[in-house]
C-alpha cells in the first residue's frame, strides 16, 4: 500500500518542481492522489478494513483542502493538473 521510494522519486520527477522539492502544493497533490488510489484498490479486496478506510477519508479530505488552495492561487495550474491526473472536478 506504501509507495516505494522509486514511486515517489518517479512522481517528484514528473510533478515536483524540481528534483529536490518535496513540498509544493502539486507534488503533495500528486503523491496523495497515487495514495489514495492503492488504498482503494486495497479496499476493493479488503472491505471490512475500517482503519483504512478511515485514513482513506482523511486523505481525500487533505487532497481536497490543497486542490481548494491551488484553484485560489493559480487557476492554470489547477486546471493541468487536474488533467495530468485524471480527476474530475
Amino acid at each position: 500500500m506504501a509507495l516505494t521510494r522509486e514511486d515517489r522519486e518517479k512522481i517528484t520527477k514528473d510533478y515536483g518542481l524540481s528534483d529536490k522539492d518535496t513540498g509544493s502544493v502539486q507534488l503533495q497533490i500528486a503523491m496523495l492522489t497515487e495514495h489514495i488510489r492503492r488504498l482503494t484498490e486495497h479496499l476493493k479486496e479488503n472491505a471490512k478494513d475500517f482503519s483504512s478506510k478511515r485514513g482513506l477519508f482523511k486523505m481525500i479530505s487533505r487532497r481536497r483542502r490543497f486542490l481548494r488552495y491551488l484553484e485560489r492561487e493559480d487557476e492554470n495550474q489547477y486546471k493541468d493538473l487536474i488533467k495530468r491526473l485524471g480527476l474530475k472536478r
